[in-house]
Parts: C-alpha cells; structure tokens; sequence
C-alpha cells in the first residue's frame, strides 16, 4: 500500500488519505487510479455534499478540461456500486451525489426549494412500518421527502 501524502508539517492529511483508500478499493476491484477518478475523488472529499454530475464535471474540468461528463458519470456508478458514494433525488431536479460515509435523510420545500438533512434515525419509524406492514425496505438516503418547512407555513 502506498504511504499517505504529507503536508508541509509532515501530517497526513485526511482528504489525500481518504482518497488513497479508495483508489486502493478501486484497484482491488480491478479498477485503475486514473487522474480523472482521483481529481474526482479529492472533489468529493474536499468539498460539500449534494452535488449533481454537471456540478462534479465542472469541478474535475477546472484541473483537467478534457474530462467528459461522460466519463464522470460512469465514475460516479462505479463509487456507487464500491458503496463510496450515494446519489439521492432531492425533489425534481437532477440526482446529486454524496458521500456514503455521511448517510442522512433529505426534507425538501416544496414552496422555497429549502433543503434540511435529517439523520438516518430519523426515519426509522417510517422504515420499522414499511417493513412491518408491507416487508419493504425503505432507503432514505436516496429519496426527499417533500413538504413545507416551518418557514412557509408560517406565511401561508
């Protein structure tokens, strides 16, 4: 295994170390370390949640701009299926990508478009019924839950 990068006062730093392990995953796979997947990757680590491909592709295209999205998108499905990654639909807008690692539940406005994560707990009533009354199981990671926040229903 390769030894983690170093800053200048010689630490590891977590975003470069992160990034190594998943390259390891990727390889162990039998994927490769392409610059695209690790200019990908330090984009994922290093910057918020909740970004959609065109959002990443931009991000990768300021380093590299021969990047396609294309090539953004199968890298996306291939950290999906790796369990690096997660997508959810947050209201009608284009699928956007975080972290696995920082799995939440989304509650969307559906009159100012507000967006608030909510843990995974928090859904696990609605998950204990759904299996319960009809043996479903529920991911809330890659849905939203539509509704008004408080916000809105205070003006309205």
């Amino acid at each position: 295994m390769r030894s983690p990068a170093k800053n200048a006062g010689n630490e590891a730093t977590p975003e470069i170390d992160r990034v190594e392990e998943v390259l390891d995953l990727l390889r162990e796979s039998g994927g490769r370390a392409t610059t695209s997947r690790r200019i990908l990757l330090r984009c994922l680590f290093e910057k918020g949640p909740h970004r959609t491909a065109e959002e990443l592709a931009e991000e990768v295209q300021a380093s590299a701009p021969d990047v396609h999205l294309s090539t953004i998108y199968r890298n996306l499905e291939e950290l999906e299926r790796l369990g690096v990654i997660v997508h959810a639909h947050l209201g009608h807008g284009p699928a956007t990508y975080h972290l696995a690692s920082e799995t939440h539940g989304h509650l969307v406005c559906e009159m100012c478009g507000g967006e608030m994560e909510a843990p995974e707990g928090f859904f696990r009533a609605l998950s204990n019924a759904a299996m319960r009354e009809f043996g479903f199981v529920i991911d809330p990671r890659h849905f939203a839950v539509l509704g008004r926040c408080a916000a809105c229903v205070d003006a309205g």
